[in-house]
């Protein structure tokens, strides 16, 4: 069992548990803050993982239509041995016909909380358990199109395990040194966005400040 502080949960209608937040007030008096008003929306595309909606929205009086991909999340882990070196997974995506570095992740499932995907994803794609998972970081992977939030945990105490690869997915983990993903990164050997930023706010905001393993 590992330990773990939740975070917030968001509430929405639908399967896109983190899709977009209502609209807040402006609070610093910021001179280009708009109005904007949702007029109708459509879905125009109902996938497997994501849907996609047409959205028609007025801004400062102005209509104006945008397709929006809705997407219910996703956790993120930067698991951690307890020698400091990072486990990261070559993973094929099929979206940019490459092998890609990467930290382990995975689509949150019906509405579940994220540290809860975030222990299945790891233990699935490298087969490591997790004794403690932390917060880390959230972001937005894409917000111009995107409505994907990212939740990222760092998983320490890790026990091996078997691994559980879904059909399709094509994984082989592998272990680093700390100094050696920040090479590749500053290298251009990790492109993937998600790995770029948890490993970097590690380096800079855990271990730099006394926080890490």
């Amino acid at each position: 069992m590992f330990l773990f502080s939740p975070s917030p949960a968001d509430s929405a209608p639908s399967r896109y548990n983190r899709g977009y937040p209502p609209r807040r007030r402006n609070d610093n008096n910021d001179t280009h803050a708009t109005e904007t008003t949702v007029s109708a929306s459509e879905t125009v595309f109902e996938g497997r993982k994501f849907g996609v909606e047409r959205r028609k929205v007025e801004i400062n009086g102005r209509p104006h239509v945008f397709d929006i991909v809705r997407h219910p999340g996703a956790a993120v882990v930067l698991p951690i041995l307890a020698d400091g070196r990072i486990v990261l997974i070559h993973n094929y995506r099929v979206a940019v016909g490459q092998e890609l570095l990467e930290v382990p992740a995975g689509t949150i499932d019906n509405a579940e909380p994220a540290i809860e995907c975030a222990a299945r994803e790891l233990a699935e794609e490298t087969g490591y358990r997790a004794g403690r998972l932390t917060p880390l970081v959230t972001c937005f992977s894409s917000p111009g199109i995107l409505s994907e939030r990212m939740e990222a945990f760092l998983a320490t105490e890790l026990t091996p395990g078997p691994t559980a690869h879904e059909s399709g997915e094509q994984i082989r983990v592998t272990t680093m040194s700390l100094g050696d993903a920040l090479d590749a990164i500053r290298g251009g050997k990790i492109t993937d966005g998600k790995t770029i930023l948890t490993v970097l706010y590690y380096d800079r905001f855990i271990r730099g400040e006394g926080g890490g393993v």
